[in-house]
């Protein structure tokens, strides 16, 4: 590990836009990580890259071929990379490698490969060569871009955010004897709502049950108006295929609504489903209730790193039974709904109580709402002692 004291203002400088450039690439490198590249020479910024799936480099590579396209030698540059160069052969071949050919004599990597079979072998490989490699600049934004794609380079499940609106006294809704009218009753303000869509662009899949169906006939879409390769995919836990044929989740259906059912549903919920657009996914029980990890499982065959809980008590309450969970992200609004209200999570006394679990804590303030986002499960944490 390298200390910060060792890095000029310049590095930092350099590093702050490769995480920029890798922050603008999120929904455009899953199921690959989010990396950006700046390649520089004294104090002269030469070319810049970040990782885009459906173009293959990485984000060497991309700089490396802008630089070549602007006529710039890289002999004897330094390239700042938000995470660390790969040393094994892919879609592509060794970025580490490339950097070798290109010249670079030194490299400042925020943070080691989360990957237990790939961390450290880039880095290594530069060194070996006589690069002189610097670990650590800004590593902890650079790990919070990637918090999905270590968790699942080392649990093999998606990394799991539960997203919740909550009243001032930990409430998600009113009592539905109390709602009036067919609309959602929005707890938060709209530049909470607003900021919703942001972390929804971030996401591979979003997640509620069919009580949130019924009650507010969600669209769960993004709507942050971002490019993204691939759609959000849309799951419902519906074990019995209630989902409404006139559900803004089937009438928008397209190769992005997964409805998850029993085996028991029946066929004539399943073809009419099929027919509108829906993909259907049975999966088994598991104590009255649809087997939340065989769930995960799935998604991660399907190459799902990040799902986002926007569900009602019994499911919030269900994944973190289960431990499930591994980041919330807690919505405050202003208002008061009571005792009789729903719940936060169906087991949990109050986020209150949660909030005490919670790691690595961060607020914000959005108009009159705020934002409490923790870990449970901190997917670096094999890294924390690394830089």
């Amino acid at each position: 590990m390298t200390s910060e004291a060792s890095f000029t203002a310049f590095d930092e400088q350099c590093m702050t836009r490769a995480l920029q450039l890798a922050a603008e690439a999120c929904g455009l490198a899953s199921p690959n990580p989010t990396v950006g590249c700046v390649l520089a020479r004294g104090a002269d910024v030469l070319a810049e890259g970040a990782h885009l799936y459906d173009q293959r480099d990485h984000a060497e590579i991309a700089a490396l071929k802008q630089a070549a396209a602007r006529g710039h030698s890289t002999s004897g540059a330094t390239a700042y990379v938000t995470l660390e160069p790969c040393s094994h052969h892919g879609r592509t071949g060794p970025c580490a490698d490339a950097l070798l050919a290109a010249g670079i004599a030194r490299c400042v990597v925020a943070t080691a490969d989360p990957n237990p079979l790939v961390r450290g072998r880039g880095i290594a490989r530069l060194r070996a060569a006589g690069v002189a490699v610097q670990v650590g600049l800004l590593a902890e934004p650079a790990r919070r871009l990637n918090d999905a794609f270590a968790h699942v380079m080392q649990q093999r499940r998606p990394f799991v955010t539960l997203k919740a609106a909550l009243s001032v006294d930990g409430k998600l809704a009113p009592n539905p004897s109390r709602r009036t009218g067919a609309h959602p009753v929005w707890i938060t303000g709209p530049v909470a709502r607003a900021y919703v869509q942001t972390i929804r662009h971030t996401q591979d899949a979003v997640l509620t049950g069919i009580g949130t169906v019924l009650a507010d006939d969600p669209a769960l879409t993004d709507r942050s108006g971002l490019p993204r390769r691939r759609r959000l995919l849309r799951v419902v836990l519906d074990s019995q295929l209630r989902t409404p044929l006139t559900s803004q989740l089937v009438r928008t259906a397209d190769r992005d609504l997964l409805l998850v059912h029993s085996h028991s549903a029946q066929q004539q919920q399943r073809s009419a489903l099929t027919a509108a657009g829906a993909e259907l996914l049975a999966l088994p029980m598991d104590h009255d209730r649809l087997s939340l990890k065989a769930l995960l499982d799935e998604l991660a065959r399907r190459d799902i790193l990040s799902l986002l809980l926007e569900a009602g008590a019994e499911i919030n309450g269900a994944f973190l039974a289960q431990g499930l969970v591994d980041q919330a992200m807690l919505f405050f609004g202003e208002t008061e709904l009571g005792e009789d209200a729903v719940p936060f999570a169906s087991g949990v006394a109050s986020p209150y109580l949660l909030q005490q679990s919670l790691r690595r804590t961060t607020n914000r303030t959005l108009g009159p709402d705020a934002l409490l986002i923790g870990y449970l499960h901190d997917p670096w944490q094999a890294l924390q002692a690394e830089g």
